[in-house]
């Protein structure tokens, strides 16, 4: 029978409930707002390549890397550097927390305050270059202004 004559159906359609037997128990939700860049990774593992990235951004000056790490990496070598120019025994425990290299931690607290005492932030310098030549991702090079 059809709705349209006006005839009422002579079954009952039941909405049919699908169960989804998971391994997993978690909600999968948006990320709304939230402008962490994952970089596909666990936190910890995205923890330990943040850090890397930047004890060798100031150890070389300028690395390549690509264009999603070098933008992620800014806030951190920019923190870096505002310890070094602030230069006390708290900010100094908290760079050589971050960073790797220790004698790097004392050159950077030396050098730091004289290279960039007349500049409020902005250490960084992000530049795009030509896709890498496997998997065609955006590469850039991040350098120290």
């Amino acid at each position: 029978m059809s709705s349209f004559t006006g005839s009422s159906m002579s079954t009952v359609m039941q909405p049919t409930y699908v169960s989804r037997s998971s391994s997993r128990s978690e909600l999968s939700m948006m990320r709304h707002g939230k402008r962490v860049a994952k970089l596909g990774k666990p936190a910890d593992q995205r923890k330990a390549l943040l850090r890397a990235l930047t004890t060798e951004i100031i150890r070389h000056g300028r690395i390549k890397t690509t264009a999603v790490r070098a933008k992620a990496v800014r806030k951190h070598v920019d923190h870096m550097i505002e310890l070094g120019k602030r230069g006390d025994l708290h900010a100094r425990r908290q760079a050589l927390a971050w960073m790797y290299d220790k004698d790097l931690v004392h050159s950077l607290f030396e050098a730091a305050p004289d290279r960039y005492g007349d500049r409020n932030g902005g250490y960084t310098r992000v530049l795009r270059t030509m896709p890498r030549q496997g998997d065609n991702a955006k590469m850039a090079v991040i350098e120290l202004v």
